[in-house]
């Protein structure tokens, strides 16, 4: 049966060319929307790695043309931290989570490199402010400040690029291979590794990171520091606003702005749901498009057919028979569609493009192949029945 309709799929080869390429074509745009909206969904349920409720960002600005000196900003810090409603309150860089501002770059160990590393800035109280948790060593503290090199904390995806397997981190040096204004790579020595975190936003995947201590030190060239506060839950604008005035108070030349991380996240959630949306517009409107085009080709094939259908059917052959027989033609188009466009689609994990976990392609090339043969199966069965109600005598008649 299967050695027949591959005969007869031969016999017409330049009238199913066609629907052979719109099946290819087909399969391998279904294929790119699922691997993008399964890596995207995959990304969106795993953990953050850290705590971000409650949480907000104050930026502090000296007016322009004018330094912080450090001991004004640790008095700012405390009488921030001893606001009611305040629980913790830390020092860092600029590029908070879910912000659009970024610090990255390559650190070492020896032969080998961790590239594209986020870098962050962070003081003794950032890591307990947003419950990292830490699989080895631990967070900076006090004692710190007698240390001899600069110290930095790795998540786990810094440490599987930089470490062997059985090898311990903490206690051993990682070299920043990023040069500023001609200074040598600058070593740090790892007291601790955490969890893998996402701080770039829900859709994104975790992204190595490091955390380089920000020890006390003077702020003279700082023009603006960024502090992050965990608040009491509940806690709204009339707190905001006495965190604005009392650093206003302290200053009398600072300004504050208060942002929840939360405002942060919604912010880096919205450009990023609009691609998305477009991807599930397409996506559909390919389904549709292709489910049309299967069925105007399947009905034309058996219009051009019917004296074939009625010959068939005047030697004996049933109706169902003549179904059976148009719906095998179409899975067998169908499957040589989804072999060729599967042979393109395999070559992404086994090359590992984009960075994508080999399971998401799996998943992508599944999905595809599911609708393509769902869409097959359902375009086909309406022109098959039709092709199976023809009579011999009315097929032949026309003819």
């Amino acid at each position: 049966m299967v050695r027949h309709l591959f005969r007869l799929i031969w016999n017409r080869k330049r009238s199913n060319v066609l629907l052979l390429s719109e099946i290819f074509f087909s399969f391998v745009v279904l294929f790119g929307v699922a691997t993008l909206l399964f890596n995207f969904g995959r990304n969106y349920v795993q953990p953050f790695g850290f705590r971000h409720d409650n949480v907000w960002r104050l930026t502090i600005g000296a007016r322009q043309g004018e330094k912080m000196p450090r001991p004004q900003l640790d008095d700012v810090l405390r009488q921030v931290r001893a606001l009611p409603g305040v629980q913790e309150i830390t020092l860092t860089s600029f590029n908070t989570p879910f912000r659009f501002s970024t610090m990255n770059g390559d650190f070492a160990r020896g032969s080998k490199k961790a590239r594209g590393v986020d870098r962050y800035d962070a003081d003794d109280r950032y890591g307990p402010l947003f419950g990292l948790k830490l699989r080895e060593g631990r967070w900076f503290n006090a004692s710190d400040d007698a240390a001899t090199r600069p110290l930095a904390v790795i998540s786990q995806d810094t440490r599987e690029a930089l470490f062997g397997a059985g090898e311990t981190a903490v206690g051993k040096l990682i070299r920043s291979d990023d040069q500023f204004g001609g200074d040598a790579p600058k070593e740090y020595q790892v007291v601790g590794v955490a969890d893998k975190v996402r701080m770039s936003g829900d859709f994104a995947s975790a992204t190595p990171s490091v955390w380089m201590r920000l020890a006390p030190h003077d702020t003279t060239s700082w023009e603006s520091a960024t502090v992050l506060v965990r608040v009491a839950s509940g806690q709204g604008a009339p707190l905001q606003q006495r965190i604005v005035h009392t650093v206003a108070g302290l200053t009398r030349q600072w300004s504050t702005q208060v942002y929840a991380l939360e405002t942060d996240r919604l912010d880096k959630l919205k450009p990023t749901l609009a691609p998305l949306v477009a991807l599930a517009v397409v996506g559909i409107f390919l389904v549709v498009n292709v489910a049309l085009g299967l069925f105007g080709v399947l009905w034309y094939n058996i219009s051009q057919r019917r004296a074939e259908i009625g010959l068939r059917r005047a030697v004996g052959a049933t109706g169902a028979g003549i179904g059976r027989q148009f719906l095998g033609e179409v899975l067998v188009l169908t499957t040589l569609g989804v072999l060729a466009g599967s042979l393109l689609a395999v070559q992404f994990p086994l090359l590992g493009a984009f960075e994508i976990e080999p399971q998401v392609y799996l998943m992508a090339m599944l999905m595809a192949t599911g609708l393509i043969y769902v869409l097959a199966a359902g375009c086909a069965w309406q022109p098959s029945r039709l092709a199976a109600g023809i009579q011999p005598a009315a097929a032949l008649r026309e003819e």
